[in-house]
């Protein structure tokens, strides 16, 4: 993400009306907005990620590389530890955790400490990892300290989906958007317990070009820092962060075959990028917002699928790392018909996280882990 630094607690570089007329990142809370509160309940060290772990417990990654369990004193103490393993320079550090469907494997997903993308599994038994049984399933070399992505989540289908940023340094200087033959700048979909290390599903769009990775699901991504399935609908949401004029929300249909092509680094949102020619396959975003107000980074969230606040059902959430608004986005046939500013602030809003109950939680880097309740 392009975080511009607010606090000693920043990533580095760290670093959303319909497509074009979108510039509501300073809007007001409007009067028809679900009435939300945030309600903080506990406090982690630069907590980076998050994950609905067995029993519907709520799993926080922090990104110096440990994993904490929320309960209902807060965090309790380290479940897993690889400090010593990666590093927080740049935008680097632990910045994803999954678990599989059934519960059985959980996944990391982080940079070590030569800054290469590494996707490792633990088996868990009882709802406790196994340390002994961790392997490595899969790496990938990052040229750059920023843009790494790292998000990873298991969608309907039992697959693991990866996110990784184009490479870094700014603008795609070795063209990674839209070059099949790197997973740089990509989503990626992977058996991860199909193969050793890992398999590949025979329906991915790509499988058989020999011009293309058969890893790869969706590209033209810059930095697509956090993404999210919809549990009502299987649709898949991704907050790709901008290089300087916009941030944007892209979206694929659960029923896709996968292929979709986001544009980077031909376009940003829907403007084309220096002297970028739009793509024949472009699918434009969603939603997208410029920088003339606060927003720098945006943070993807989730489809609000919980029960505690009934307005705000079906509704995609999410954030600006500068800006810490949590705004809603309306949502109608895949397509946005109205987006609300929420009237809380996250603070450095670096992830959501989705409980098993579906209820959402919003991780500050500066230590914050806030659920969003019902306004009083």
């Amino acid at each position: 993400m392009n975080v511009r630094t607010r606090s000693s607690a920043v990533i580095g570089a760290l670093c959303l009306v319909t497509s074009v007329a979108l510039a509501s990142a300073s809007a007001s809370p409007r009067d028809d907005a679900a009435k939300v509160a945030l309600t903080q309940v506990a406090t982690a060290k630069n907590p980076s990620a998050g994950t609905s772990g067995p029993g519907g417990a709520v799993w926080i990654a922090e990104r110096a590389g440990t994993v904490r369990v929320l309960g209902k004193q807060g965090l309790g103490e380290p479940v897993l530890d690889i400090s010593a393993e990666t590093t927080t320079d740049g935008e680097r550090g632990l910045l994803g955790i999954a678990f599989a469907n059934d519960f059985k494997h959980f996944y990391i997903s982080y940079t070590d400490l030569e800054g290469t993308s590494t996707i490792d599994e633990f088996a868990v038994h009882k709802g406790k990892l196994r340390p002994e049984t961790r392997r490595t399933v899969l790496t990938q070399t990052q040229p750059y300290p920023n843009h790494n992505g790292g998000d990873i989540k298991f969608g309907r289908d039992g697959y693991l989906y990866i996110a990784f940023g184009d490479g870094g340094s700014g603008g795609d200087p070795h063209g990674n958007g839209q070059n099949l033959d790197t997973l740089l700048g990509k989503l990626l979909r992977i058996d991860p317990r199909g193969g050793k290390p890992y398999a590949i599903p025979r329906d991915n769009p790509f499988v058989g070009d020999p011009k293309a990775k058969d890893e790869i699901w969706a590209y033209g991504l810059r930095n697509p820092w956090r993404f999210s399935f919809d549990k009502g609908t299987g649709d898949l949401f991704i907050g790709d962060v901008g290089q300087s004029a916009w941030e944007e929300i892209d979206r694929a249909p659960a029923a896709g075959k996968g292929g979709e092509n986001y544009g980077w680094s031909q376009m940003e949102g829907t403007h084309p990028f220096r002297e970028g020619t739009e793509p024949a396959n472009h699918v434009p975003p969603i939603h997208e917002y410029d920088r003339t107000g606060l927003g720098c980074s945006v943070t993807g969230g989730f489809v609000y699928r919980g029960k505690a606040i009934p307005r705000l059902r079906g509704q995609y959430l999410f954030s600006d790392y500068c800006d810490g608004t949590v705004r809603a986005l309306k949502l109608k046939d895949g397509k946005v018909t109205g987006v609300s500013d929420l009237g809380v602030n996250g603070g450095e809003v670096v992830s959501f996280v989705q409980g098993g109950k579906g209820e959402l939680y919003v991780l500050d880097l500066g230590g914050p882990v806030s659920r969003i309740d019902p306004a009083a």
